[in-house]
This record gives structure tokens, C-alpha cells and sequence, in this order.
């Protein structure tokens, strides 16, 4: 039987292996033994660090290197923790009250200790019985870095033009406006272009029109994008909410993706990619006919027509005068190719969980789907991919994929002989009428109850 703080606590291990890995990101790729990987890491234990789940805000050179032999070891999830020896123990300030102390002066550094006490309590998270006393919270926010004074922002900043020479070395993504489609043979939609664009040679591993901007629409994009021109070693995006999802997080740590977001409010790292939506705009936006517009699967086999057939066989200004093809042909004998054993499709599927009602149902996007009766009152993850219509849906339990869930069939329902000793559903062999062995007293309720 699952815990009620099982889940959660996934969810928790998850976090911490995600900064874990974002610290050492850049890393892993690195050579075993290759020479400056010690001073990298005296730099990375200066500076100070949000930890999840934890008051500390150093993390030292040799955790940094168990870390990165961890996750050369066994990937993501040797990064995940380990259950702590000391659980259960109590404490002066409970973990949970510690971290919304940090969480809400964080939020705020101006507020004094007694105005982070306040709003504390102020949340109902805090409770009655506890105290707080001022020197011990003002302790717990100094060993956080949180009552140092913040420095000055620097007046001058790095914009080095940069390029990288290997194919698959640093991909950029980003999304731009495009045209209104048509959808259902009626209404007209407003499109999205979500890209992926390498750095070193120009070249789109994949691109496509979509109706939104979220992580549902950009993650499809990303794993043909991988599918075609292989794993990079960096990923390059903005802080846009697609870009922002701990699902993709996931999936690039899992992968072995550096994920790089850029600076608020400083788009010039992403110029190159932008450059490319300038050529979009003059060259394909242009050319679109009634027939292009008339779906958003015309929009695309255009789209792809027009990248194929032109813009990767055009010589391009900032490649001297190579086509992206040709440099990309020249330079991708690194990349990195997804091993034949890698599920790539399982890597890419949502997860959201749910908790399974009496009825042995629960809802995901609007469907409701049929689960087994032992799982009746459970906390489940279903995993599925979203751009799927009538989409297959994974039901995992600790940790364990039990079974695929199907769509509910309400009128099928009706002809179901419930067995009162074990109150499982048996199917019958026609749902015309009741079966021979139903009283019709059964039967009555049954259509009563919808089920």
C-alpha cells in the first residue's frame, strides 16, 4: 500500500537529482582525467547555490566528484538521494518550515525576521504550537546566504560573439509567430514555429508550426529533432514557460543534454536562430499560398520543403560561403547517435498523477480511463504522449508499470456481471442484453448507478 507522502517524495528526489546534474552538466562530457577538471570545480564550490530541500548553500569539490563518477556510472538516476539515516528524527524548525522561511525571504531580501516569521504563519504552513524564535531564524537565513547584501549589478557584460566548430555540440531552440491556419475545415488559428537550429553548422535537425508554444508542442519537436541529427551535447533556449518544465529538464538530464537557458532580458546569445526566423520571413512567409494555409499539416510539408529543398543547400554568409549541408557533412563525425537499446519514445512521454476513484476511474485531459479494481484509491502516474488523440496510457505504481489504462465505455458497463465475493468486474460475451445469469433486480441498479 502507497503512502500518502510516497509521491511527493518522488517528486522531491526528482529536484535534487536535477540540481545535482545541473551543476555538473557541463562536465560530463569532459574526459576522465582531463587536465583543469580541479579548478573547475574550486570555482563551482565558491559560489553559493539554492539547494531543494536543504539549508546549505555550498556544495563541496569532492560531492562534485562523486556526483559526476555517480552519474558516469549509472546516468540520471544515480543521482537521485538516497533515503536519509536520520529520518523521522525531530528538529528544532521542521525541514518543510525551514524551507519556507528561506523560500519567502528569497522571495523578498528586504524584509526583516520578523516580517519572515509573519508571513510564514500568515500561510497556514506553520504550525500553531511552533515557536520561532528570532535568533534562531535569523541563523538558519545567514547559514542560507540569504542576509548578506546583495552585490551591485555589474554595469558592463560579456557579449562575445561565440560559434562552435562540431556539429551537435550546441543546438539552439526559440519560437516565432507565424500564420493563421485553418482548423476543423472552419475556424482559423493563430501558428507557432518552434525550431531547433545547430550552432556550428546552420543546420535545422528539425522544425514545426504549431497551435501553441508549450511544452506539449516543443518536446514532439525535440525528440524528431534527435531522432534525425542524433543527441547534442548542449541545449541553448530562453526562459519562455516551454523551456522552464521540469519534464524537460528531465529528459535532456536523462539524455545527457547541458541545458543553458538564457538571460532575462538579453536575447543576443540567441541571434543566430533569430537570423534564421529573419530567413523564414523573407523567403518561405512570403510564398504561401491559400492551399498552404488551408491546415496545419500543409503548413508543415511545406515548411519541410522549403528547408530541405532550399535553405540547407543555399550557401550561407556566416559559414563562408558553405551550404548548411555541406558543413554539417564536414563536421558531425562526434555527434552522438541514440543507442539502439534507448526508448526514446518512453523518454519523451508525460507524466501526471492521479489518485484512482472507487469507481476504479481517473481523468487525464478531459478522458476518463478504466483501471484495475485493486488500484481503487491509490496515488498512480500515467504516462502518455499528448499530441496522440486516442492516446495509450502507461499506469505505473511504485515505481512498476502495471498496466495500459483504456477509455471508459460507459454502455458497456451496463452488461457487466459484478461478482459480490470479490467485487470484480467479469466481462460477459454480448453487450446486447443482460446475461442469463443477472437478476434483473441487478440489472435495474446497474443502470441506475451509470455503471
Amino acid at each position: 500500500m502507497m503512502t500518502h507522502d510516497e509521491t511527493p517524495r518522488d517528486d522531491r528526489a526528482q529536484k535534487v537529482a536535477l540540481f545535482r546534474y545541473g551543476l555538473i552538466a557541463d562536465l560530463v562530457h569532459w574526459e576522465p582525467g582531463q587536465r583543469g577538471l580541479g579548478q573547475k570545480l574550486e570555482e563551482k564550490a565558491r559560489h553559493s547555490y539554492h539547494i531543494p530541500y536543504s539549508r546549505r548553500t555550498r556544495v563541496a569539490v569532492e560531492t562534485m566528484r562523486d556526483w559526476l563518477e555517480a552519474y558516469r556510472r549509472g546516468g540520471f538516476d544515480a543521482l537521485l538521494p538516497r533515503v536519509r539515516a536520520d529520518k523521522g528524527r525531530p528538529r528544532h524548525i521542521p525541514l518543510p518550515v525551514a524551507d519556507l522561511l528561506c523560500k519567502i525571504k528569497e522571495d523578498n531580501r528586504e524584509l526583516t525576521v520578523a516580517l519572515v516569521c509573519e508571513q510564514a504563519r500568515q500561510t497556514g504552513e506553520v504550525p500553531p504550537n511552533l515557536d520561532l524564535p528570532p535568533s534562531t531564524v535569523h541563523r538558519l537565513l545567514s547559514r542560507a546566504g540569504l542576509m548578506d547584501k546583495l552585490p551591485d549589478e555589474p554595469t558592463s557584460k560579456d557579449r562575445r560573439h561565440f560559434s562552435f566548430v562540431k556539429a551537435g555540440e550546441l543546438w539552439l531552440s526559440d519560437v516565432m509567430h507565424g500564420p493563421a491556419v485553418t482548423v476543423e475545415q472552419k475556424r482559423r488559428r493563430k501558428t507557432y514555429l518552434i525550431a531547433v537550429l545547430d550552432d556550428a553548422t546552420r543546420l535545422v535537425p528539425y522544425a514545426a508550426f504549431a497551435l501553441s508554444e508549450n511544452v506539449a508542442a516543443f518536446l514532439p519537436v525535440l525528440r524528431q529533432a534527435i531522432e534525425r541529427r542524433g543527441i547534442p551535447l548542449r541545449l541553448y533556449v530562453d526562459n519562455g514557460a516551454a523551456y522552464r518544465s521540469q519534464h524537460v529538464a528531465l529528459v535532456c538530464a536523462k539524455l545527457g543534454i547541458t541545458l543553458i537557458h538564457s538571460r532575462p532580458r538579453v536575447p543576443q546569445g540567441r541571434g543566430k536562430i533569430e537570423r534564421w526566423f529573419r530567413t523564414v520571413r523573407l523567403q518561405l512567409l512570403p510564398i504561401l499560398g491559400a492551399s498552404d494555409l488551408a491546415s496545419l499539416g500543409s503548413l508543415n510539408r511545406k515548411l519541410w520543403s522549403w528547408v530541405e529543398g532550399e535553405y540547407h543547400h543555399a550557401p550561407h554568409k556566416g559559414l563562408e560561403g558553405d551550404t548548411p549541408l555541406d558543413r554539417w557533412a564536414r563536421s558531425c563525425d562526434e555527434v552522438r547517435l541514440v543507442e539502439p537499446r534507448l526508448d526514446l519514445e518512453a523518454l519523451f512521454l508525460f507524466e501526471e498523477k492521479r489518485k484512482v476513484q472507487r469507481d476504479r476511474t481517473a481523468s487525464l485531459r478531459g478522458v476518463l480511463y478504466e483501471l484495475d479494481a485493486a488500484l481503487v484509491g491509490e496515488t498512480v502516474t500515467l504516462r502518455f504522449d499528448p499530441t496522440r488523440p486516442r492516446r495509450t496510457v502507461e499506469v505505473w505504481h511504485k515505481g512498476k508499470m502495471v498496466q495500459h489504462a483504456k477509455p471508459v465505455d460507459a454502455y458497456a458497463n451496463c452488461f457487466v456481471r459484478r461478482d459480490h465475493t470479490t467485487k470484480a468486474l467479469v466481462p460477459q460475451q454480448s453487450a446486447q442484453a443482460p446475461a442469463p445469469g443477472l437478476r434483473l433486480r441487478d440489472f435495474d441498479d446497474q443502470k441506475k448507478g451509470g455503471r
